[in-house]
């Protein structure tokens, strides 16, 4: 029987449903759901919102894990480029990059290990988070690529090289192609996939692991693996992100989304 989760707790301003929840099981498992339709692209606030839940479990002793999902068609498509698009100037563009970057550190610097459940496509800012993550299960459909040079933009090739080998991300980063999860079993990144019904239930049962041990240990392992990392994936991540900037200020970058969002905001005539 398929898991089922508890009453939804809102995070961020009350009375506004905003794309990101958090949910504290009796079990000490927390499970951090992204959900913004069509397709879990994340606009500036809901990556911030995402930091800010994984960022509150350093305070709350009773979180032993965390599952990090997402609901809807997949896991996760990368920021949200009509946003930016529709935004004058930079302004969207320095929210994506600076939320991103709190999303991404917030995941790798959790007090707890999070365990990733990714489910259908997982793109862009979406392997940023995943590759950031302790554990990674995913559903027998779930696919992962970093179509960064697609929009003009870089970034999430420290991440990706989390998850294959050197090689291979360059592969994938200069072509934008995706990568099965299936394949990833063999590189040892993914743990295991299963159907989609079941993937909930599979993440929950190796956070259920983690968490059956004695807490206080778990989260000094934690912090003693990110100690021994051979490299620091905040200062790389920000080491690609000033190349996107220059990108953007050449204009290259408001050309290709602009192709990708039928918008017009690089010739100066507004949004479509």
């Amino acid at each position: 029987m398929a898991a089922t989760l508890p009453s939804k707790c809102l995070v961020g301003t009350s009375g506004v449903a905003l794309p990101i929840t958090s949910e504290l099981r009796d079990d000490g498992l927390r499970v951090v759901t992204m959900e913004h339709p069509p397709v879990n692209a994340l606009p500036v606030q809901g990556w911030f919102d995402v930091a800010a839940a994984l960022d509150d479990v350093a305070r709350d002793l009773d979180t032993k894990a965390v599952v990090l999902r997402a609901e809807g068609r997949g896991f996760n498509a990368g920021v949200d480029i009509k946003e930016m698009q529709h935004t004058s100037g930079f302004e969207a563009l320095l929210g994506a990059n600076k939320g991103c970057y709190a999303a991404f550190k917030a995941v790798y610097e959790c007090a707890v290990p999070v365990v990733a459940a990714v489910n259908g496509f997982c793109l862009g800012g979406g392997v940023g988070l995943v590759g950031n993550a302790d554990v990674v299960i995913a559903s027998d459909d779930a696919y992962f690529g970093v179509p960064e040079v697609n929009q003009g933009a870089l970034g999430a090739a420290t991440h990706m090289a989390r998850l294959v080998p050197q090689h291979m991300m360059r592969t994938l980063y200069f072509t934008a192609r995706t990568i099965k999860a299936t394949e990833l079993v063999q590189f040892g990144s993914v743990l295991e996939t299963v159907p989609r019904a079941e993937l909930l239930d599979a993440a929950l049962k190796v956070a259920g692991e983690i968490a059956a041990k004695d807490t206080r240990v778990i989260r000094a392992a934690k912090e003693a693996l990110n100690g021994i990392d051979p490299i620091d994936v905040n200062r790389s991540y920000r080491f690609e992100q000033g190349f996107t900037f220059e990108l953007n200020l050449a204009g290259v970058s408001d050309e290709l989304r602009d192709d990708f969002a039928g918008t017009h905001k690089s010739d100066g005539k507004g949004s479509a």
